[in-house]
């Protein structure tokens, strides 16, 4: 037998460097299917998640929490990168309060973590910025704390009601406020109910974590089902809406 020629070794050797760099840089940098343009800070309303699931759901929060901080277009980029509590310790105290499990009263709120990061978390990770569990999770409640949608909304004298709010007025009032479009999601009406409900607000980041559009003027929102699939969610018709207190969830 003969001696492999050299070319043909050192071919063969940079395939196998390339194959392993890959493997180590994970799958969100070698499949085009998983790039994505911006970071959607989720933020819903407690009241509306507990219409929604109906489903132990006790005494949830009555301020807007984090649903989560998502790439568009990008979902579990790395399943092998396992979500480790011990990496959030420092952090606890402010998730438990800005980014609750609110659907699920157990103890063992990190099942709820341990899926945003999965799903979201490791295609974020693409940033230096976000490229640990520590730096997304700690990224995220610092976003959430300088957009202060809670204090902005009162600011706005946008509150939970028993009226009637028409969502162009709401969207209009957070665009002059942030500076660009945000996203707004609702709870359309069941059977025998005559209202959507307002579920869920979205504002968006650049991958430089500057604050862009959602979506741009005049388009049809797209894109609902990715963000509130879990909550079955759309985006809000025009018309009114209802921004229910935590007690009246059951109108």
């Amino acid at each position: 037998m003969e001696p492999a020629a050299p070319g043909h070794v050192l071919l063969r050797c940079l395939c196998l460097a390339l194959g392993a760099l890959g493997g180590a840089l994970g799958p969100w940098r070698r499949s085009g299917d998983q790039e994505w343009q911006k970071l959607i800070m989720v933020h819903h309303w407690p009241a509306t998640v507990c219409k929604e699931v109906e489903n132990d759901c006790r005494n949830p929060p009555d301020y807007w929490t984090i649903h989560g901080l998502w790439p568009d277009k990008a979902e579990e980029c790395n399943r092998s990168w396992h979500f480790h509590l011990e990496e959030i310790k420092d952090l606890l105290q402010d998730m438990k309060i800005y980014w609750p499990d609110v659907i699920h009263s157990s103890p063992n709120r990190s099942s709820f973590w341990k899926h945003e990061w999965q799903k979201h978390g490791t295609c974020a990770a693409q940033l230096d910025a976000l490229n640990s569990q520590k730096k997304y999770f700690g990224k995220g409640l610092d976003l959430y704390k300088g957009l202060a949608l809670n204090s902005m909304l009162q600011k706005l004298g946008i509150i939970p009601s028993g009226n009637y709010y028409q969502i162009a007025d709401i969207k209009d009032a957070l665009t002059g406020l942030y500076g660009v479009i945000p996203k707004i999601q609702c709870l359309l009406p069941k059977q025998g109910e005559d209202i959507q409900m307002i579920g869920q607000i979205e504002l968006c980041f650049t991958k430089d974590l500057q604050l862009r559009n959602c979506t741009e003027p005049g388009a049809i929102g797209q894109g609902a089902q990715l963000a509130g699939a879990a909550m079955n969610l759309q985006v809000c018709e025009d018309g009114p809406v209802f921004y229910p207190p935590p007690q009246e969830t059951n109108r």
